[in-house]
C-alpha cells in the first residue's frame, strides 16, 4: 500500500513504517532516548540521521538537539483544514501542458497538498510551491539575529512576513478560489521595524498563477520614502545587510515552480528534525534561547524526533544565469511533505548554506493557541547558516510586535500588509 493510503487509513503514521523507524530509542538501540539530547559526545549514533552541515555544527560548535518522540498522528502534522483537503482531494491534480497544477477540468488547485504520494521531485516541489505556510493567508510576527563567527550577534532585526492564497483556499471564503484574483497565486510580503534606519523598509511579492512567470517584486525604500520596482529575477540578494537569507530561500521554493528544473529524488531514509515541541509557550512572546558558539548566541534551543522518512530532491536554477546557487538539496518528510532541512551549493558545486527549521502545533497542555475550531499549527524558527563565512542567521516567529500580532487566516491581512498603499503606510508609521 502507498505510504499515504495507509496514514490516510487511520489518522496514524505507525501503520506505515516499521518499529524501528518510529522511535530514536529503537533506531540507536538504546544509545539515544526521547528526553535526551545529542552532542558531540553522541551524535555518531545519528550521524547519518543529519544533514552534512548540521553534523558538524554539533561536532565543532557545541550545537545541540534535544530529542522528541515521532509524532504519529498526522493530524498534528499540518493545519488541520489543509490536511483534511487533502484527504478529501486526492488524486485530483495534474500538471497542464504549461507545467502549472490544475483540476481535471484545467482551472486552478483546489486545496490540500496535490500530490501527497508524491512520486517525482517536481511533484513535491510543485506541493510547496504552491502553499508555503499551509495556511490561506497567515501573518508572522518576526524576530532576527545575525551572529558573525565571533558568536557575537552583529544585526537585529525586526518585522512582519505576510502571505494570502486567493486559489486552493481551505479555511477562507469564499472557496476555493478569490474571484477578484484567481488568476494569482499569492500574494506576499515582509516588512521591519527594527533597527531604526531600517524602520519601513518593505517588500511585497505579487505572484502569478502561471508557475513559468516571475512574480511583480515591489519594494518600500524608507530612506528615499517612495516604492520602487525591483528587476523580477533580483531573487539571490541579502534583503537586509548581515542577513544570510535570499526571497529565493523561502521555504525552499521562493522562486516560481518553472524557474527551477531538473527535479530529482536522489535519496530515501529516517532524518532528524523539528516537527513538535518547538513552541516556547513559557515565553510570553514565544521567544526561544540558544546556545552554541562561542558566546552562547549561535544556535536556537532545538527539539527533533526521528522522521521514519524523508525524501531528498535536488533541482538547478535553469531560469538565473547569474545565480550564486548553482543547485539546492531539499528534505521532505514523507509523512506530510513539509520541507525539513535545505542546503544550497555555490556555482563551484561546493556547499554554501544550510537551513533548517522546526514546527510545531501550538498546543501544551492547558496552553494553545487557536486557528479557528483547531490549534495553530506553523514554523517556530529557523536557523540559516552560511557555511563558507561561518554567520548564522537566526529567525523566529514571535507572538507580537509593536501591536502586529501573529495570525491565521484572517481576510484583513490583505489591505493591511499585501498592497502597494499598504507598504506605504507602514513605512510612515
Amino acid at each position: 500500500m502507498p505510504t499515504w493510503e495507509a496514514i490516510a487509513a487511520s489518522g496514524d503514521v505507525s501503520r506505515a513504517y516499521p518499529e524501528e523507524l518510529l522511535s530514536i530509542e529503537n533506531y540507536t538501540k538504546g544509545r539515544i532516548k526521547t528526553g535526551d539530547e545529542i552532542t558531540a559526545a553522541n551524535v555518531e549514533h545519528v550521524k547519518s540521521l543529519l544533514e552534512p552541515i548540521r553534523y558538524e555544527q554539533i561536532v565543532k560548535y557545541g550545537r545541540r538537539l534535544k530529542v522528541a518522540p515521532t509524532t504519529t498522528d498526522v493530524m498534528r502534522l499540518s493545519p488541520w483544514e489543509y490536511t483534511e483537503a487533502t484527504l478529501s482531494n486526492a488524486g485530483k491534480a495534474r500538471f497542464d501542458a504549461a507545467g502549472n497544477v490544475v483540476t481535471a477540468e484545467g482551472k486552478p488547485w483546489i486545496g490540500g497538498n496535490p500530490f501527497p504520494d508524491p512520486k517525482s521531485g517536481i511533484e513535491l516541489f510543485a506541493a510547496q510551491t504552491l502553499s508555503w505556510g499551509r495556511h490561506d493567508a497567515a501573518f508572522y510576527a518576526l524576530k532576527i539575529s545575525d551572529v558573525n563567527p565571533g558568536g557575537d550577534v552583529a544585526f537585529r532585526y525586526a518585522g512582519g512576513w505576510t502571505e494570502l492564497s486567493p486559489v486552493a483556499r481551505v479555511s477562507l471564503d469564499p472557496k476555493p478560489y478569490w474571484p477578484m484574483h484567481q488568476d494569482k497565486l499569492r500574494f506576499q510580503s515582509v516588512f521591519f521595524t527594527l533597527p531604526q534606519q531600517f524602520r519601513g523598509t518593505s517588500f511585497l511579492n505579487i505572484w502569478d498563477y502561471d508557475q513559468n512567470t516571475f512574480p511583480l517584486l515591489y519594494g518600500y525604500v524608507a530612506e528615499f520614502r517612495r516604492i520602487r520596482q525591483f528587476p523580477a529575477d533580483q531573487r539571490f540578494e541579502p534583503l537586509l545587510p548581515g542577513t544570510t537569507l535570499f526571497l529565493s530561500d523561502a521555504w525552499a521554493a521562493g522562486d516560481p515552480l518553472n524557474t527551477w528544473g531538473n527535479y530529482r529524488i536522489v535519496g530515501r531514509g529516517p532524518f532528524l528534525a523539528g516537527l513538535s515541541g518547538s513552541w516556547n509557550a513559557d515565553h510570553p512572546n514565544w521567544e526561544h534561547n540558544t546556545h552554541g558558539g562561542p558566546r552562547n548566541q549561535t544556535f536556537w534551543d532545538s527539539t527533533v524526533e526521528l522522521i521514519p522518512e524523508a525524501i531528498v530532491v535536488e533541482a538547478e536554477p535553469v531560469r538565473f544565469p547569474r545565480a550564486p546557487v548553482s543547485k539546492k538539496r531539499v528534505w521532505f518528510d514523507a509523512r506530510n511533505q513539509v520541507v525539513v532541512g535545505m542546503v544550497t551549493y555555490d556555482r563551484r558545486g561546493e556547499p554554501y548554506r544550510s537551513f533548517d527549521g522546526a514546527y510545531s502545533l501550538y498546543e501544551r497542555g492547558a496552553s494553545k493557541v487557536m486557528d479557528g475550531k483547531h490549534p495553530y499549527w506553523s514554523w517556530c524558527h529557523l536557523t540559516c547558516s552560511d557555511i563558507q563565512t561561518g554567520r548564522v542567521t537566526r529567525i523566529e516567529q514571535v507572538r507580537s510586535i509593536e501591536g502586529h500580532n501573529t495570525v491565521a487566516n484572517d481576510q484583513s491581512l490583505y489591505d493591511k500588509y499585501l498592497t502597494q498603499a499598504a507598504l506605504i503606510r507602514l513605512g510612515a508609521t
